[in-house]
C-alpha cells in the first residue's frame, strides 16, 4: 500500500504517519519526490486496513500497489533512482561503465586492467574474487586475498569496485573492501543471501538469472529491499534459450520493460551474455541505444592467459575503442559518464 502525503505536508505530519505505522508492527520506507513524499507501508493487511490513515494529518490518499512488488515499481516511486558511490553515479542522467577482469589473479594483473579501464574512461572496476563455476574443479577465485588485491586497484584508480559475494558466510569479508556487491545470476533466488545483503547498506548489483523472468527479478530486488536496502543494480545477462551460438541470448527487450516497470538503474552485461569478445561491443552498443543505465564489461591485459572466461574478455586498445562509440551514443541520448 502507498500512502501519499499532500504537498504541504509538514515533516511532523510525514513523521506522525510513520510513527503510528511502527507503533503497530507494519514497516514504512519513505519515497521523497520534488513535490510529494510517498509512504510504502508493508505488513499486516488486517492491521493495515484497521488504521484510519485517510484521516490523518498530511494524508492526501491511500493507494493499493497492484504489483507483487512494491517497493521497486514505478507505482511506488515514478522518479528514476541515482545511486551515488564516493561520486560516481549511476542512474537518471547519468550512464556508468563497469570494467575490468572476470576474475582476480595476481596485483600485477589487477594493475594493468586498473590503469587501461581508468584511462578508457570506465567509472567502476570490476573482479572476482570469489566465483561460481559450473565444474567444482575450475578455478574458484582467491578469496580475500583477491580483495585485498582488488583494494591495490581501487587505491591505484580511484575506481570503485564492484565484485560478487556467493555466500551469507563471506559477506563481512567482502564489504569489508568492496563498494559495491554483486550477486550473481546463480544466486538472483538465494532469498537468505538477498535480504543479508539488503542488511549491509552497501549498493547491491542484482543479475538475472539465466532461467528466469523478469518478473522473477523484481522480486528478488524486492527482497534485498525488505533485507533494508533500496540501492539495487539491475542487471540483464542473458539469458538460457535453445540457441547454441552464444553463451547465453541476451534480452535487449528486457531493457524497456524495465524501465517502464521500475525506478531502479538497469545495466547489461553483454560479456557473460555472449561469452565471444567479438560479439561484446555490438551487444553493449546496442544496450546504450535501448536505454540502459551502464554496461559491466570484462577487460583483461592479456585475455589469452586469463585464468577464467578469456575468450569474452577485451584486452585494453578493444575497450579503449569501445568506449569512444559508447561515450558518442550515451551523449546523443542525453547520458553523461564519469559526471
Amino acid at each position: 500500500m502507498m500512502v501519499i502525503m499532500k504537498k504541504d505536508a509538514t515533516a511532523a505530519q510525514i513523521d506522525h504517519v510513520v510513527d503510528r505505522m511502527e507503533k503497530v508492527g507494519l514497516k514504512a520506507h519513505l519515497s521523497v519526490g520534488e513535490y510529494k513524499t510517498v509512504i510504502g507501508v508493508i505488513g499486516d493487511r488486517e492491521v493495515i486496513d484497521r488504521l484510519p490513515i485517510e484521516v490523518m494529518p498530511g494524508v492526501e490518499s491511500v493507494i493499493a500497489i497492484m504489483k507483487p512488488y512494491k517497493f521497486v515499481s514505478r507505482e511506488f516511486q515514478s522518479e528514476n533512482t541515482v545511486i551515488d558511490v564516493g561520486g560516481h553515479k549511476i542512474g537518471g542522467s547519468h550512464f556508468a561503465v563497469i570494467a575490468g577482469p572476470c576474475s582476480v589473479e595476481t596485483d600485477e594483473q589487477m594493475e594493468r586492467a586498473g590503469a587501461a579501464v581508468k584511462e578508457a574512461g570506465a567509472t567502476f572496476m570490476r573482479g572476482g574474487a570469489f566465483k561460481p563455476r559450473t565444474s567444482p574443479y575450475s578455478f574458484q577465485g582467491l578469496g580475500e586475498a583477491g580483495l585485498k588485491m582488488l583494494a591495490h586497484a581501487r587505491e591505484k584508480t580511484g575506481l570503485p569496485i564492484v565484485t560478487e559475494v556467493m555466500d551469507v558466510r563471506d559477506i563481512d569479508v567482502v564489504c569489508a573492501y568492496a563498494d559495491v556487491l554483486q550477486i550473481g545470476t546463480r544466486n538472483m533466488q538465494n532469498y537468505s543471501l538477498l535480504l543479508e545483503a539488503g542488511k549491509t547498506g552497501k549498493p547491491v548489483v542484482l543479475k538475472r538469472g539465466f532461467g528466469s523472468t523478469i518478473e522473477e527479478l523484481l522480486m528478488a530486488a524486492e527482497y534485498i529491499v525488505k533485507g533494508g536496502s533500496r540501492e539495487i543494480i539491475l542487471c540483464e545477462r542473458g539469458i538460457r534459450t535453445f540457441e547454441p551460438m552464444t553463451r547465453s541470448t541476451l534480452d535487449i527487450s528486457a531493457i524497456p520493460v524495465l524501465k517502464k516497470l521500475t525506478h531502479l538503474p538497469v545495466i547489461v552485461d553483454p560479456s557473460h551474455a555472449s561469452g565471444k569478445a567479438d560479439l561484446v561491443p555490438p551487444l553493449a552498443l546496442a544496450a546504450v541505444a535501448a536505454g540502459a543505465d551502464g554496461v559491466m564489461i570484462e577487460v583483461h591485459p592479456a585475455p589469452e592467459e586469463a585464468w577464467c572466461d578469456g575468450p569474452q574478455s577485451l584486452d585494453g586498445p578493444t575497450f579503449a575503442a569501445l568506449m569512444k562509440n559508447i561515450k558518442a551514443i550515451a551523449e546523443l541520448l542525453g547520458r553523461s559518464i564519469g559526471e
